[in-house]
């Protein structure tokens, strides 16, 4: 019988899907997850359900859609109203699950889902960013461990490394291993990277980065991102910076796995909570980016590669459309634990892991931002402001730069009525009322926790 494989689980803050270089980006400098897509499976089409930090975080945790678990926003953890509720505690996460199943588990980086600076239920092991949003990208910083704050100095990324690396050492090969490592490098400000590294990119042409482009659908949110914007080749640098900082880190565990002998029974899944524009449609930041809120392609799509240390070969990169809900089945379904009964909308894309074909998979992506909801297939994707709009029709295989909107077109009267049907008969099926983001009051109005609160 084969052993129970250990979960090292990568949710990296605010890395886009475009800013790799097994992603296509032909300046950036990620040789490690590079390395993890191939010798594992890559897939181009990945989603979140909703661009912004904490309901995808709790997303991906719980394997359910904001309007079930009812984050609808992030949380403002500076505010202690906020960051004194545990979040989840309604829901059932991939750390409770391991544990249930006897595995070690350990959280190490941004959580960001109420009482940041104790474990959250079914973590052994705890070190997690402390409630100062945002913050410098090297200390003195705050830091949560298991139930206490403490400050250290350094560079946030080496700190979580660190702790990830004790745990490895603490305790590995006892008892199988879940454990989450949440980067926050690429989150705003794009400043602040370190100076051998953004040095290395100040001369980039950032070709893969477009500059010009403006959003006609909205204005920038200015309470979203910070001065850095100002100086996009800059910031650009920086972020760059940050994302090769990340790899480095990346690499730091792979090779902590190869010394203890655990490397070729872990499975390694490295993805991001949402993604991000630096420039893109003229936007700096994800959904929160403009007002209105918005779901362009930057914004939803997120890295997403699995390794399989007990079977490094290759795979296709996959071209199905999965999302942090799928994500959630697949990780349980890779390590034989059964998820609990409810209504959950994903489903496990194991097969696809090991190039086997899932005809019956699904064409089809839904997302939501409070109130904002929307549809893509392969070539359209339908955004619907409730109750009043502004709502968008975009050809993506004709527009996919996403800058014409095509709502009106009587011609694409049935298209939009048929995407608008499929939109409705989804959530119909499975928000709970409760917890709607059609509920939702304001947002975004993130200074106070009437930001994100339902009812």
């Amino acid at each position: 019988m084969a052993p129970t494989p250990n979960i090292l689980l990568f949710l990296t803050d605010d890395h886009a899907h475009w800013a790799l270089g097994c992603a296509g980006n032909s300046e950036l400098r990620t040789p490690n997850v590079d390395y993890l897509a191939a010798n594992g499976t890559q897939f181009a089409n990945a989603f979140t359900p909703t661009p912004v930090c904490s309901p995808a975080r709790a997303c991906l945790l719980t394997g359910r859609l904001a309007s079930q678990h009812g984050i609808h926003d992030y949380l403002a953890s500076g505010d202690p109203e906020v960051n004194n509720i545990n979040w989840l505690a309604d829901e059932t996460t991939l750390a409770q699950l391991f544990h249930k199943a006897d595995y070690q588990t350990g959280h190490f980086g941004k959580w960001h889902l109420g009482q940041d600076e104790h474990a959250a239920p079914g973590y052994d092991e705890w070190f997690s960013l402390g409630r100062d949003y945002p913050v410098p990208h090297e200390g003195p910083f705050r830091y949560g461990v298991n139930g206490r704050f403490q400050t250290l100095p350094g560079r946030i990324s080496h700190n979580i490394t660190d702790q990830a690396v004790q745990f490895l050492r603490a305790g590995v090969g006892e008892r199988p291993f879940f454990m989450t490592v949440s980067y926050y490098a690429t989150h705003s400000p794009w400043q602040g990277q370190s100076e051998r590294l953004v040095a290395s990119y100040r001369g980039g042409t950032f070709a893969d980065t477009p500059l010009d482009e403006t959003y006609p659908f909205g204005v920038q949110n200015l309470e979203s991102t910070d001065e850095t914007r100002y100086q996009p080749r800059e910031a650009l640098a920086h972020y760059y910076a940050a994302v090769t900082e990340i790899d480095t880190a990346v690499a730091r565990l792979i090779d902590e796995l190869e010394s203890l002998g655990q490397l070729e029974n872990t499975v390694i899944i490295y993805t991001s909570d949402h993604g991000l524009n630096t420039g893109h449609h003229g936007i700096w930041g994800k959904g929160n980016g403009t007002l209105p809120l918005n779901m362009v392609e930057e914004s939803i799509r997120v890295p997403l590669i699995w390794y399989d240390g007990r079977a490094p070969y290759g795979q296709p990169s996959r071209s199905e459309f999965v999302d942090h809900l799928d994500t959630f089945l697949t990780i349980l379904d890779v390590a034989g634990i059964i998820p609990p009964d409810k209504n959950f909308v994903g489903r496990s894309y194991q097969p696809l892991l090991h190039n086997q074909p899932m005809p019956d998979w699904r064409a089809v992506q839904f997302g939501e931002y409070g109130s904002v909801r929307m549809i893509r297939t392969s070539r359209h994707k339908l955004v619907y402001r409730h109750p009043d709009g502004p709502h968008e029709l975009f050809d993506l295989a004709a527009d996919p730069r996403e800058m014409n909107n095509m709502l009106d077109r009587a011609d694409l009267q049935p298209i939009v009525q048929a995407l608008m049907g499929r939109l409705e008969a989804f959530f119909a099926k499975y928000e709970d009322p409760a917890k709607s983001g059609l509920r939702v009051r304001d947002l975004p109005r993130h200074n106070t926790s009437e930001a994100w609160r339902t009812g």
